[in-house]
């Protein structure tokens, strides 16, 4: 006779929460229905996790696609909470930045992949702008508008650099230095200058 011990996962067992933002529910078609700012570029590893919180809201996950610009692999198949999900990919009919999951009832939803490695803040923007129900942007185009406020946020920063390295304050000309007022010598039999 044989013995079997069910153990409940733990934490460290489960896979982290997905960080995902969503267009609001039966708002006016946009090009994008929200972001996915997964840890990895691994498919097979953050798929499960996605799928996990998408599946009640969306129906059953059937199909993924990407671009392999940016996914290193591609697994044909990925198992998630009880059942499959058939992965596939597409090079030029697809965004690069840009994920496409098929729902076996209800539909097709496209999300923007915010890279792994992007910092907070312009991950945070990506993500608000891709679940506006009244933005127009594409995913190329987003991806576009953060590099864009990033330089100009890295210009600001180094314009501050300059500022602080100089005191504080800016540099000005022998005209434009406040004028002290002039003291005059008293001496006995003068009076004060007033």
């Amino acid at each position: 006779m044989t013995a079997t011990v069910h153990h409940p996962p733990t934490l460290e067992d489960r896979p982290p929460s997905p960080r995902l933002s969503l267009a609001p529910a039966g708002s006016v078609p946009a090009p994008l229905d929200g972001a996915w700012w997964p840890r990895s570029r691994d498919l097979g590893a953050e798929l499960p996790a996605l799928t996990a919180v998408l599946d009640p809201l969306w129906g059953r996950i059937t199909r993924v696609t990407v671009n392999p610009t940016h996914w290193p692999a591609v697994p044909r198949r990925v198992p998630v909470a009880g059942h499959v999900v058939k992965a596939g990919w597409f090079l030029a009919e697809q965004d690069p930045h840009e994920l496409v999951l098929l729902s076996y009832r209800v539909g097709r939803w496209n999300l923007l992949v915010v890279p792994p490695r992007t910092a907070p803040a312009p991950a945070a923007w990506l993500m608000h702008a891709a679940s506006d129900p009244l933005g127009t942007s594409t995913a190329s185009e987003l991806m576009e508008k953060a590099a864009c406020l990033r330089t100009a946020a890295e210009a600001d920063r180094a314009v501050e650099a300059v500022w602080d390295s100089e005191g504080g304050y800016e540099a000005r000309g022998p005209a434009s230095r406040p004028r002290i007022p002039a003291v005059t010598a008293v001496t006995p039999d003068q009076p004060e200058a007033v």
